[in-house]
């Protein structure tokens, strides 16, 4: 295992401050954090993460385009492509991830995969709902999670 060197950067948004953590390669994490608990640095990729971030809270953005390191297990990968399919303003429940990858069993690890997933927003674990349409587990609070669907909804008509 190599070691990355990690900068740092805070930006506010409509639902609270994240942070983001970026190598000069990759970006790493995007998650919500009140406090900040690493010194600031920039570098490209982070400069091209809030760039594309600030557009999303705009409502222009609809996906990204950004390189991601997304250090997980062959299952955990393989969940997370299925978060990138979801669509913009459309959800999808764990059953339905699970029965996608051909592991309709696997509703358990499918939610403990989405979990794990430390790239907030980007890959959008906010868009996995429970099978009866409740907006079951978020890292940072379902109210979080209700927010950005609706900020989803809002926006889906426009055209990215």
């Amino acid at each position: 295992m190599s070691i990355r060197t990690l900068n740092y950067q805070y930006m506010p948004s409509p639902f609270g401050q994240l942070e983001i953590a970026a190598t000069d390669e990759n970006l790493c994490i995007v998650r919500f954090k009140s406090e900040r608990s690493h010194p600031t640095n920039n570098n490209e990729i982070l400069e091209k993460t809030i760039r594309q971030l600030t557009e999303y809270f705009l409502g222009y953005r609809h996906t990204f385009d950004l390189p991601l390191a997304t250090d997980g297990t062959p299952f955990q990968q393989e969940v997370w492509r299925q978060l990138n399919r979801i669509p913009y303003g459309a959800t999808c429940s764990y059953g339905e991830i699970a029965s996608s990858i051909h592991r309709p069993k696997a509703v358990r690890a499918v939610g403990a995969a989405n979990g794990r997933n430390r790239m907030s927003i980007i890959v959008p674990c906010h868009r996995v709902i429970g099978a009866n349409g409740s907006l079951t587990g978020y890292a940072w609070g379902t109210s979080i999670k209700a927010s950005l669907l609706a900020h989803e909804q809002k926006y889906k008509i426009i055209q990215s």
